[in-house]
Formats: C-alpha cells, structure tokens, sequence
C-alpha cells in the first residue's frame, strides 16, 4: 500500500477520534445543555468561516428555495445535539453514544419517504436487530429511571439527525459540505442566544477551555476531517469507519473518567454497532 492510501486512512480514523470526544465532554462539561450548544455552535460558526475564506469555499445560497431545508436542516441539528446532551447527562458515554448510534439504520427506514429508492425488506430484520441491541441497553423499563430517559433521548436524537442528513442529502451535490454546516451552525446560534438570558452562566470561565475543545477538535476539524475523506473513500467505507464511533467514546471516558460499561452495554451496543456494519456492507454490494 502506497503512502497516499495509509495518509488518509489516517485522517478518516483521526476525523472519528475527533468526533467521538462529544460523549465525554458533553457529559461532563457543568453548564446548562441549551449553554452548551450555544458556544458550540457559535464558536464552530467562527472557526468554519474563518477555515471557508481561506480555502476560498462559496457560501452563497444558490437559490431561495434553499433556505427552508436549511433552516430546517438547522433546527434539526440543534434539536440533535440538545437531546444527545441531555441522553448523556441522564445516563452515561456508553448509553447516549450508543442509543444515537442507531440514526443510520434509520434513515436505511426512512430514505424511500424522501428519495427515489427502493425499499428492501431486509430492513425490518435491520430494524428489529437494533431494536434488541436497545432492549438489552436498557438496564429497567421504567419511565422513571434516568437511564431510560437517556437512551430514550437519545434515539429521538438519532431520528432528528437522521431527517436532516435525508434533507442536506438532496443538496450536498449543489454544496461545499463546510457550507453546509456552517449556515446550521448560525442558525442553531441564532435560535439558541435567547438561553444566555435566563440559564445560568456562572461556571463559563472554569468550563470555556472546554467548550472550545468541542467546538474547534469535535466540530470544526473532526466534521471538516470527515469531509475531506470522502474525497478519498465512498460514503459506503467511511460511514463502516464511523461504526468505531461509539468504541472510542466508550474507551475515551474509560481512560479519561473511569466509566465502566456493564455486560449489557458491550452486548447491546455489539448488536447495534453489528447492524450498522452489515448494513454498510450490503448497500456497498448493491452499488
């Protein structure tokens, strides 16, 4: 294998590092979660435009017919990260990396709603797989318990990360994928600055260095990573890579906090991270 090959595959592996530090630091950063997406996005805002002029990236919006998927597309993404924060914070690394972890299944379900393809019915099995990877997740079935809300929280997530990829989906021919992000990011920005008003601020300073680990090492390079591998790799390959997603974040806040996942954690997580690889396989077959 060549150099070039190994270089970015290196950069694939390191983009899905990046990403996966969220599970930590938005389970452990001690501020209000609406705070939390706010500098998130509002800082990532800063680090994209800054990245975007000096790659010399167009930013203008090709046509008016564009602006309600994007806007859509932003309040999707903010609705995301909010529930994902809050799926971390009810319950642990493991359950809320593990519970969003099932959005590419579906939008597998979810793809013929909104674009020309066929279903096949090797979703259902697909589905049901993913269902019993999150029954065995689940510690109680009880409404009551925070790890319930956490994993509930985060597949609602997952669902409303799924819909917005399904809608950017439909532009990212027309769109530089910076571009892309970086107009949720201002929107997510704009919809959330009513929270700095009434949530509580007192612990920015303590907690700022890390919050501008997750807006310019999670946000702005692990997601610009991400894009620029696909220049080198199908949709197909990366999104297999991206199945280490929860592995790392699950080692991250071992290694960082000292979580231990229980037996149902590796067992249910095993199943969900299972299907989405059988998945990717299958539909790389198909193409």
């Amino acid at each position: 294998m060549s150099k070039a090959p190994i270089k970015n595959l290196a950069l694939l592996l390191l983009a899905t590092l990046f990403i996966s530090t969220s599970g930590v630091l938005g389970k452990y950063i001690a501020m209000p979660v609406a705070v939390i997406i706010w500098f998130r996005a509002s800082l990532a805002m800063v680090f994209l435009y800054v990245y975007g002029k000096f790659k010399k990236i167009d930013f203008s919006i090709k046509s008016t017919k564009h602006y309600k998927p994007f806007f859509i597309s932003g309040v999707l993404m903010a609705v995301h990260w909010i529930t994902y924060f809050y799926a971390l914070k009810l319950s642990n690394v493991a359950l809320g990396v593990l519970s969003l972890y099932t959005f590419p299944i579906m939008i597998a379900l979810l793809e013929p709603f909104f674009l020309k393809v066929r279903f096949s019915p090797i979703y259902i099995l697909l589905g049901l797989m993913v269902l019993a990877g999150l029954y065995i997740l689940t510690p109680e079935f009880n409404i009551e318990s925070s790890q319930a809300k956490g994993i509930l929280f985060g597949v609602f997530s997952a669902f409303c990360y799924a819909i917005r990829i399904l809608i950017l989906k439909q532009h990212v021919a027309t769109y530089n994928g910076t571009t892309l992000m970086l107009y949720q990011t201002v929107i997510i920005t704009i919809l959330l600055l009513p929270t700095l008003f009434f949530m509580d601020l007192s612990g920015l300073k303590s907690q700022f260095p890390y919050l501008l680990l997750l807006a310019l090492l999670t946000t702005a390079i692990g997601h610009s990573l991400m894009l620029h591998s696909l220049k080198f790799f199908s949709a197909t390959t990366a999104s297999i890579i991206s199945s280490l997603q929860p592995i790392f974040g699950i080692c991250i806040a071992y290694f960082l906090v000292r979580e231990i996942p229980s037996l149902n954690t590796y067992i249910g997580g095993g199943l969900i991270i299972l299907t989405v690889v059988i998945e990717s396989v299958r539909s790389k077959k198909e193409q």
